[in-house]
C-alpha cells in the first residue's frame, strides 16, 4: 500500500484526490494538510511514501514547505501540484529537490501514475517541462567547457544521458535491451557518484557537461577528459 499526504488549502481538491486514489486499491491517503505548516508536521509524523504539495496555500506555502521536508528528510518523495505550469515556484520546488511536477487540469490517470512512479523512486514530469527546468538551470550557471567527471563509467554515462533527454528508467530498458532493475542500478550509482538527489538534478548535469544536446537527443560522443564543476544544488 502506497501511503500519501496531500496538502492543499481547498478541501474539495483534497476529498477528490482522496477519492481518486484510494479507488486506486494500492493506494492510501494517510494524511491531509491544510497548508504547509501542517504538510511539514504530517510528513515528519507519518513519513508518507509521496507527498502531493500545492503551491498556492496560506501561511506556509508549498515552496517553503518543500524547503523545509527536504532539509530534514531528503528521501522525501515530493510531488507539486499547481494550476498553472509556468508558476515561478515549479522550478524553485524541482531544484530543491521536489521529485516531479502535475498540473491540476491534468487527466485523473496522470496522478494515479505519478504516484505509483513517485513511490518508486521515478518523477513524472512531462519532456517540455524537462526542457524548460533544463533551460532555465543552465541560464542560471555560468558557461564553460563542458567535461564528464572521472568515475562513472560507460554504461552508467549512457544511463545519464537518456535521462537527460526525459525518458522513463522502462523507456531506458527497452531502449538498451535490459532490464528496468538494472538501468534503477545504473541511476542510483550514477546520482551517488555525483552527488545528486533526483533525476531532475542528474538531467540537468547531462546537459551540462554535454551528454545531450541542445535538441535534447544523446551525444554518443561526449567529451571524456576532465572533470565537471559541482553537481547543482
Amino acid at each position: 500500500m502506497i501511503r500519501v499526504v496531500v496538502a492543499d488549502d481547498q478541501a474539495l481538491v483534497r476529498a477528490g484526490v482522496r477519492m481518486l486514489l484510494e479507488a486506486a486499491g494500492e493506494m492510501e491517503v494517510c494524511g491531509e494538510a491544510v497548508d504547509g505548516a501542517q504538510a511539514v508536521q504530517h510528513a515528519e509524523r507519518l513519513r508518507p511514501d509521496v507527498l502531493l504539495m500545492d503551491l498556492r496555500m496560506p501561511r506556509v506555502d508549498g515552496l517553503e514547505a518543500t524547503r523545509r521536508i527536504l532539509a530534514a528528510w531528503p528521501a522525501a518523495r515530493i510531488v507539486i501540484l499547481t494550476t498553472f505550469a509556468e508558476d515561478e515556484n515549479v522550478y524553485a520546488a524541482l531544484r530543491a529537490g521536489a521529485i516531479g511536477f502535475l498540473v491540476k487540469d491534468d487527466e485523473p490517470e496522470r496522478m494515479v501514475d505519478a504516484v505509483r512512479r513517485a513511490a518508486a523512486g521515478e518523477p513524472l514530469l512531462a519532456p517540455s517541462v524537462l526542457r524548460r527546468v533544463v533551460e532555465r538551470a543552465l541560464a542560471a550557471e555560468e558557461q564553460a567547457v563542458p567535461r564528464v567527471p572521472a568515475g562513472l563509467t560507460d554504461r552508467e554515462l549512457e544511463v545519464l544521458s537518456l535521462v537527460g533527454a526525459g525518458l522513463s528508467n522502462g523507456e531506458i530498458a527497452d531502449a538498451l535491451h535490459v532490464g528496468v532493475t538494472t538501468v534503477k542500478t545504473h541511476v542510483s550509482t550514477a546520482m551517488d557518484k555525483l552527488g545528486l538527489r533526483n533525476r531532475i538534478q542528474a538531467a540537468v548535469v547531462a546537459h551540462r557537461i554535454g551528454l545531450v544536446g541542445a535538441d535534447f537527443r544523446p551525444v554518443r560522443t561526449p567529451p571524456r577528459s576532465g572533470r565537471s564543476g559541482p553537481p547543482p544544488a
